[in-house]
C-alpha cells in the first residue's frame, strides 16, 4: 500500500501538497480548502470524461450545499489562450461566484495555468485547488503559484503569480495517461536532480525501469521529492526574482523550440513541454561546457538518463538556429540587459549566467550531434 505523502509549501500564503493514490474519489481532501459555496472545475475534453464526475460525485458528498459548475475545453497547449481565459471567467459569472469561491483546475499544465489565472483575475483573486493528473502538472505547474496563457509570439506572457489554497495529487490518474506523456513528465523531475541534487539524478537512474512501469510507490516518492525541491525554492523567492529563476534550467531553448512549433507537441507534429524541456537541458549543458562552466561528461551523462526514459536530446530538425535565437529574446527570462541562461556547474549545481555571446548560443544551436 502506498502512503500518503505530503508536501508543505511555506511562505506568504502557505498550502500542502497531498500525494497518494484515489485522492479524486476523497472528498474531505478534495473540499478540505473550500471556504465558499461556489467551485467551478476547469478540466478538458480529454481528462474530464475520465474524472469530472467523480470529482463533482466526491466533493458534493464531503460538502452538501456547493454549488458546482464546469468548463470543459478542448485539449492542448495550442487552446491555452485569452480566447479560453475569457470563456472561463465567463463561466465563472454564469455560476454566480462570489469572493470565496474556488476554481479546481483538474488536468494537465495547461488546464492548471489557465484556471489559475482564471481565479487569480476573477474579483481580484479567488481561491484555486489544483487537481493535477498529468506528471508534469503534479511535479512542476501545480506547485509555486505561476498561472498563464499564451500568446502567439510566446509562451506564458500573460499571467500571474497566485498560488493555490491546495494540491491534490492522486497518482492513480497516471495509470490513464499516454506513455509519451509520462515521460515528459519525467523530465521535469529529472530537471530537480539537475539543479539541485545529483544523488537525486543516481535514484531515477536506479529506479528508472519502475517509474516507467508506473509503480504507485516511486511514482509517489519520485512526486514527493520533486514537490519538496520546489517548495523550498518558492518559498524563498515567489516572483521569480532570484533562486526561482533556477527552476527554468533547459526552459529557455525549450520555450523556444515550442513557439517555434507553434505549440504542435499535442497533435504530435512537434515537441509537447516534456520534451522540448529536455532537449533544452541537454543545450543548457553543453553550453555550459563550452563555456567552461562544468565538465563535458556531465552533459553526457544528463542526456544518458533523458534518453533512458525515452527523450529526444537533440533539436528537431527544420528548426532555424537564428529564429530560436530571436524567441529567446522575447521570453520572459529576458530583462533590460539581455538573455539570462540558466546555466550549471554541473550536475545538482545551477546558476544564473547572463551576457552570453549569441555566437555560443548560436553554436550550441548549430552543431549536429
Amino acid at each position: 500500500m502506498t502512503a500518503t505523502r505530503t508536501v508543505h509549501v511555506e511562505g506568504t500564503t502557505p498550502y500542502t501538497v497531498t500525494i497518494a493514490p484515489d485522492l479524486i474519489d476523497d472528498g474531505a481532501a478534495l473540499t478540505a480548502a473550500l471556504r465558499g459555496r461556489h467551485a467551478l472545475l476547469v478540466s478538458d475534453a480529454n481528462v474530464a470524461p475520465l474524472y469530472a464526475d467523480r470529482v463533482e460525485t466526491a466533493m458534493r458528498a464531503a460538502r452538501p450545499g456547493l454549488q458546482t459548475a464546469r468548463f470543459v475545453m478542448p485539449a492542448g497547449e495550442h487552446e491555452k489562450t485569452l480566447a479560453r481565459f475569457g470563456e472561463c471567467l465567463d463561466a465563472l459569472a454564469a455560476l454566480g461566484a462570489t469572493r470565496d469561491a474556488a476554481v479546481v483546475a483538474l488536468g494537465g499544465g495547461v488546464i492548471g495555468d489557465l484556471a489559475g489565472f482564471a481565479g487569480a483575475c476573477w474579483m481580484r483573486g479567488i481561491d484555486v485547488i489544483q487537481v493535477p493528473t498529468t506528471l508534469l502538472a503534479m511535479v512542476d505547474s501545480s506547485v509555486g503559484g505561476k498561472t498563464a496563457v499564451d500568446l502567439p509570439t510566446g509562451k506564458n506572457l500573460v499571467g500571474a503569480f497566485h498560488p493555490p489554497r491546495a494540491v491534490v495529487a492522486d497518482t492513480t490518474t497516471l495509470r490513464s495517461l499516454p506513455e509519451r506523456e509520462l515521460r515528459a513528465g519525467l523530465a521535469e523531475v529529472v530537471k530537480y536532480g539537475a539543479i539541485f541534487d545529483a544523488g537525486f539524478l543516481d535514484w531515477l537512474d536506479a529506479h528508472a525501469d519502475a517509474l516507467l512501469a508506473r509503480d504507485d510507490d516511486a511514482i509517489a516518492e519520485a512526486v514527493a521529492r520533486s514537490c519538496r525541491y520546489k517548495a523550498d525554492v518558492v518559498a524563498r523567492d515567489l516572483y521569480e526574482h532570484g533562486d526561482r529563476a533556477l527552476l527554468n534550467f533547459g526552459h529557455t531553448f525549450g520555450h523556444a523550440i515550442e513557439t517555434e512549433q507553434g505549440y504542435a507537441g499535442t497533435s504530435g507534429d512537434g515537441l509537447n513541454h516534456g520534451e522540448a524541456v529536455a532537449v533544452g537541458m541537454v543545450l543548457a549543458a553543453r553550453l555550459s561546457a563550452d563555456l567552461g562552466l562544468a565538465p563535458a561528461a556531465d552533459a553526457g551523462r544528463l542526456q544518458a538518463l533523458l534518453q533512458r526514459f525515452g527523450l529526444p536530446v537533440a533539436l528537431p530538425a527544420g528548426l532555424s538556429p537564428d529564429d530560436l535565437l530571436a524567441r529567446m529574446r522575447l521570453d520572459k527570462k529576458a530583462d533590460a540587459k539581455g538573455l539570462r541562461f540558466i546555466l550549471w556547474d554541473g550536475a545538482g549545481a545551477a546558476r544564473m549566467i547572463r551576457d552570453v555571446s549569441d555566437e555560443a548560443v548560436l553554436k550550441v544551436l548549430e552543431t549536429p550531434r
